[in-house]
């Protein structure tokens, strides 16, 4: 069975709350791109009953015993300990530390196979509440439709916006933001208008009030984050802005932008057409 896990960028992104806990409530929309890793899976032909795991494609900063698709095997083994063993091929597309949510992704995309493959009978919610223990925005994932998040970004409910004809161009830049340096200078607090509401408004209308904490506090650090937003507000983007914690940032265009690739020096880039039905994400799934 093949699969294949979507990015996803930030449409807002606010630290509303501490809580108790040492997390962060956060208030943010969640928006799937045409941007995937590819993730196969084939039952294991020994007697094995864990996931043995190869990984190709972009580098991946952990060992395999410690990638979130193997955590996920092994939490789903934990509530159907007769499922058998698997052996799992990863692909990476998607940059690690960008705020893209690559590793999220193959998370959930690892549930959901292994639910369809093995007629484990988990529910929607099922499946999120799993996803939902080994990371805060792996519940998403599971069904990865344009979502309203709040908590620590596991609690969801539909987003009303459609990007569909836009083109979304993504600069991840060689740099690395671990979360902890992210959170260093952030003050919570709630915004004047909710990011729920500000996305029915028109694109062109985001830019001064569609904001993301996080891009502040990185770039007191790096100002070289500045320097790739304000790149895409040169090209002629709509909004841009920094996804999740970083250190990838997104811009979204009418038309694609000549020379895209040339305006970014030393980073990765891609240019994600939208309009593709987001089931397709599932459809490829199963």
């Amino acid at each position: 069975m093949i699969g294949y896990p979507c990015a996803k960028i930030n449409l807002g992104l606010n630290v509303v709350a501490k809580r108790p806990d040492g997390y962060h409530n956060l208030e943010t929309v969640f928006y799937p791109i045409n941007l995937c890793d590819t993730l196969e899976i084939n039952a294991a032909t020994n007697a094995s009953d864990g996931c043995e795991l190869e990984v190709a494609g972009l580098n991946v900063d952990a060992a395999p015993d410690d990638n979130l698709v193997v955590k996920a095997y092994r939490a789903v083994k934990h509530l159907h300990p007769e499922m058998p063993g698997v052996v799992a091929k990863l692909t990476k597309h998607i940059p690690s530390q960008a705020g893209l949510g690559g590793g999220s992704s193959d998370c959930a995309f690892m549930i959901r196979m292994l639910n369809e493959m093995f007629g484990l009978g988990m529910s929607v919610g099922k499946m999120r509440e799993t996803a939902a223990t080994l990371g805060a925005d792996c519940a998403f994932f599971i069904d990865p439709t344009p979502s309203f998040a709040t908590g620590i970004g596991d609690r969801l409910e539909p987003a009303d916006v459609n990007l569909d004809y836009y083109n979304i161009g993504v600069v991840k830049p060689r740099l690395m933001i671990s979360t902890k340096e992210a959170f260093a200078h952030i003050v919570p607090r709630t915004p004047a208008i909710c990011c729920r509401d500000i996305i029915n408004k028109p694109v062109s209308q985001w830019k001064d009030i569609l904001v993301n904490d996080f891009e502040q506090s990185v770039i007191t650090e790096h100002p070289e984050i500045a320097e790739i937003k304000q790149t895409f507000y040169d090209l002629g983007a709509e909004y841009a802005a920094m996804s999740g914690s970083g250190s990838a940032l997104f811009g979204i265009f009418r038309n694609v932008p000549k020379n895209f690739e040339l305006a970014f020096k030393d980073c990765i880039t891609y240019m994600v057409k939208t309009g593709m039905d987001i089931s397709a994400y599932q459809k490829n799934a199963l």
